[in-house]
This record gives C-alpha cells, sequence and structure tokens, in this order.
C-alpha cells in the first residue's frame, strides 16, 4: 500500500494493492483537505475503506459533482437553496474553521500587526499602496512600517476560501461591496494570483511587503505571518478554534433551508469575522446509491470518531446537535424511494 496527499491543486488518496473495499472519490475545497486527509487515513485503518480527495479549489468541487464525475463536491461556498434544488442536491457542513490574512513584512510577526476590514478592502482594491500609510499606523498604535510597496496576492482559482474573505471584506467595505462583491471567483482589481491556499501562502512567503488570504491551518503549517482583524464588537481576538467556535456559536443551522449558513462578522467580542464552515454536495436522488452510501458512512463515521483530529488541526468541529440533524437529512438522500444510508 502507498499513501499520497498534497494540498493546493493535488490530491488526498490512499490507494492499495491489494483487495478494493468500499471506494469514494471527491474534489473541490482545499480549506478542509488536511482533515479530510487526516480522517481517511484513520478511517483506511480502521475499515480497509478508501477515499480519493481531489483539492481543486471549492469551483472545482461545484462543476465536478454536478458533471457527475464524483461521489462528492467539497465546497467552502455553501449553494443557495434554488441552486441545490435546481441541481438534484443537498449539502451538509463537516467542521468550522477560519481565513486569515498573511503578511510577509520585515520584522513583523504572527499577531503584530492589526487590521480592519476597511482597511483591507481598500489595499485590496489597491488603493492602499504601502505598509506605512497613515491608515494601517492608526490601527497599530503609531507603529513605524517600512515604507515598502504592498504587493496583494489572491487566488487564481475558483475558492471558497476567497468566498469567505470577499464576503468578509463586502460586509465591512462598501466601496468593495459595490465594486467587486462576493463569490468564489471575483474580477480581482490588482494583485498576483497564486493557486490553492498553498499557492497564496508560498507566493506570500517569497515576496517581501506581500499580503494574501489562506486557512488558518496553511498559515501554521506553512509558517506565515497572519495578521489579526478587527471585528464586529471592535475587538482583534487571535485567530484559533476558539474565536471561530465563538464566531459559530449563535449560527441558526436549524432554521437554515439547504444548511446555507455564513459566519461572516458575527457577534461577540471573541469571535473571529472570517470564520466559515465547509460542506459537503451529494445528489439527492444518485445514480450509484452504494457509492453514495459510502461517503454518508465515511461522513458519520468522521462525525463520530473524527473531532479530535480536527481540533489537532486547528478546525472545530461540529456541535452534537447539528451532526443529529445532518444525520437526519441524510434519510432524504434516496434510492427506489428509500434512504441510501441510515445511521447507527
Amino acid at each position: 500500500m502507498f499513501k499520497k496527499f498534497a494540498i493546493g491543486c493535488g490530491a488526498v488518496a490512499l490507494l492499495a494493492g491489494a483487495a478494493q473495499a468500499e471506494n469514494m472519490t471527491g474534489a473541490g475545497a482545499t480549506f478542509p483537505a488536511p482533515v479530510y486527509s487526516a480522517w481517511a487515513q484513520a478511517y483506511r485503518a480502521a475499515t480497509g475503506n478508501e477515499l480519493n480527495y481531489q483539492a481543486i479549489g471549492s469551483g472545482g468541487g461545484i462543476r465536478q459533482i454536478k458533471a457527475k464525475t464524483v461521489d462528492f463536491g467539497a465546497t467552502d461556498k455553501p449553494l443557495q437553496p434554488g441552486e441545490l434544488n435546481a441541481a438534484g442536491l443537498v449539502q451538509f457542513p463537516t467542521v468550522i474553521g477560519g481565513v486569515v490574512p498573511i503578511v510577509n513584512i520585515p520584522g513583523v510577526a504572527s499577531g503584530q500587526l492589526r487590521l480592519s476590514g476597511a482597511v483591507l478592502g481598500e489595499i485590496f482594491m489597491g488603493r492602499i499602496k504601502r505598509w506605512d500609510d497613515p491608515q494601517i499606523a492608526r490601527l497599530n498604535g503609531g507603529r513605524k512600517l517600512p515604507a515598502l510597496p504592498i504587493t496583494v496576492v489572491h487566488r487564481s482559482d475558483g475558492s471558497g476560501t476567497s468566498f469567505i474573505f470577499t464576503s468578509y471584506l463586502s460586509s465591512t467595505n462598501l466601496t468593495w461591496a459595490n465594486k467587486v462583491g462576493a463569490n468564489d471567483s471575483v474580477n480581482w482589481p490588482t494583485g498576483l494570483g497564486g493557486k490553492g491556499n498553498d499557492g497564496v501562502a508560498a507566493f506570500v512567503k517569497q515576496t517581501a511587503g506581500s499580503i494574501g488570504y489562506v486557512e488558518y491551518v496553511y498559515a501554521r503549517k506553512d509558517k506565515v505571518a497572519y495578521t489579526l482583524v478587527q471585528n464586529r464588537a471592535g475587538q482583534f481576538p487571535q485567530p484559533g478554534p476558539a474565536s471561530f467556535g465563538a464566531a459559530a456559536s449563535g449560527a441558526p443551522w436549524g432554521r437554515a433551508p439547504g444548511n446555507y449558513v455564513l459566519l461572516i462578522n458575527q457577534p461577540g467580542a471573541q469571535a473571529w469575522p472570517i470564520s466559515g464552515a465547509t460542506f459537503i454536495l451529494v445528489y439527492k436522488n444518485p445514480a450509484n446509491p452504494a457509492r453514495t452510501a459510502s461517503v454518508l458512512k465515511f461522513f458519520d463515521w468522521a462525525y463520530k470518531a473524527g473531532d479530535a483530529k480536527a481540533n489537532q488541526l486547528d478546525y472545530v468541529p461540529m456541535p452534537a446537535g447539528v451532526k443529529a440533524m445532518v444525520r437526519k437529512q441524510w434519510l432524504q438522500v434516496t434510492a427506489g424511494g428509500k434512504p441510501v444510508y441510515v445511521s447507527r
């Protein structure tokens, strides 16, 4: 047997050279790729069943599940109920995380720079061009920053991470909302494009004066400095599971059709303002019920046995009540009028 794991445009795969068991294929978001890889390895060891997950970005995951080339799609940009219904899909959340701005500024380490949504919007529109700009200095107690030009780095692929980040910018910067908006792929006013979270992190690491955005686990993994961001309460919490969980504490899961829930700029002094859940997409009436049943069985196992690994990787597991709600929703995934999988 051999194992392979790569984030960004690569693959998360566990392949066996011996007898094939229940094999599943999925594609999409890079945001949850580290935890899906860890779960897949543990699931393979526990059950002998195998997961092949291509981390190609949320846009690619949505396209592939709609094209029926994979057993499930994965996206950090939840689909609206109308789009789910039109495509015959259901979606459910797996874990919660957060997006952080990352910088390469000489002498600035993680957590030492404060930014607001309004200022981030001006930076990503190319209107704040240098790190010694007075608007940045005011947020940082007048701290002198180098007179370096700012190089913006953004995702080049369709990305749920971009959707979460641009949704935050749209909620805090009116000009950004009117001129650019929020989506998994936008017309970036300035900057360089990197593929996947790893691609953005690599560009920032090698470019002095740059700023980008990645899921928090990538900032830690790739050892790139992250900034603090002002939240709705005017505070600058540290990013991490505690502040991501604070953002999710009041999420209206039971009242959200299609599980369409955003965690942007939530109330609470400790809430990280650029938080979000990541989602799985499967067909409500799948053409291959056995494969879809294997997918639901895998994520049911992850709900039961995967919380510790999610915590180790700085994700926030879904609350028990949300897991119970999702298991009931799975009964709507049917073939011949019967559920393809029932949790036990």
